[in-house]
């Protein structure tokens, strides 16, 4: 929170509510700074699509937090998605898919560099789905080794190019915050710190630093379609 502060960054922080113990005041520091929380799987033990009978068990502890905490965004472990069965939960966005990205355990990707309206079903609302546009950390700088943030830069660059949204997924427990030589599960912030800067440098008054929450609700209002009324 506060590397993104110092540049006058946000963005959401998903926890994963049955496995991590952050307290209730860590979710209130980040919402008064202008952060969003949002839930993250559940258990994230990659159980949760295991069958729609445990989904629709899990959705109900899931909605449960979503409600305690006031979030309004989901986003699944491994990036497992079932877009109908998680009509079920009472969101008005979910981030568990991606643009492209052949490495996710489901790698099939939907192919867009936008948000898109999941339409409603007959056991659930509507929902704008958010898929991540660059690739995971964890995957860049963690599985592949790579010593720079060359791709970071290059697949951003294309996005703005074309109008797109940039959707970044980093996780903090990856992030090596000292000057330590980093672990063999880690990279040093100081990647992510580049991101940012080139960015805010490279676009700088060009873009809308917005929470996953905002983004949902601005496609809602000007780009989803609702039926006419009479």
């Amino acid at each position: 929170m506060k590397l993104e502060q110092d540049l006058g960054f946000i963005s959401s922080f998903n926890i994963v509510p049955e496995r991590y113990e952050i307290s209730e005041g860590i979710r209130w520091s980040l919402v008064r700074n202008g952060f969003e929380v949002g839930v993250h799987d559940l258990k994230h033990d990659g159980k949760l699509f295991a069958s729609e009978k445990d989904f629709l068990e899990s959705a109900v502890r899931i909605n449960g937090y979503l409600r305690e905490w006031g979030s309004v965004g989901f986003r699944a472990g491994a990036m497992h998605h079932d877009l109908d069965l998680i009509h079920n939960l009472e969101i008005e966005y979910d981030c568990s898919t991606f643009d492209f990205d052949p490495f996710e355990p489901q790698p099939e990707g939907v192919g867009t560099i936008f948000p898109f309206w999941v339409k409603p079903k007959m056991n659930g609302n509507g929902y704008v789905e958010l898929p991540y546009t660059l690739p995971q950390d964890f995957t860049l700088l963690v599985l592949m080794r790579s010593r720079n943030i060359d791709i970071w830069k290059k697949k951003l660059d294309w996005v703005v190019t074309n109008g797109g949204m940039v959707l970044l997924i980093t996780h903090p427990d990856y992030m090596n915050f000292d000057d330590d030589p980093v672990g063999p599960e880690e990279y040093s912030y100081r990647h992510y710190r580049a991101l940012l800067e080139y960015a805010k440098k490279r676009y700088a008054g060009e873009y809308w630093n917005a929470l996953p929450k905002e983004v949902a609700r601005f496609w809602v209002k000007n780009m989803v379609k609702t039926p006419s009324s009479g």
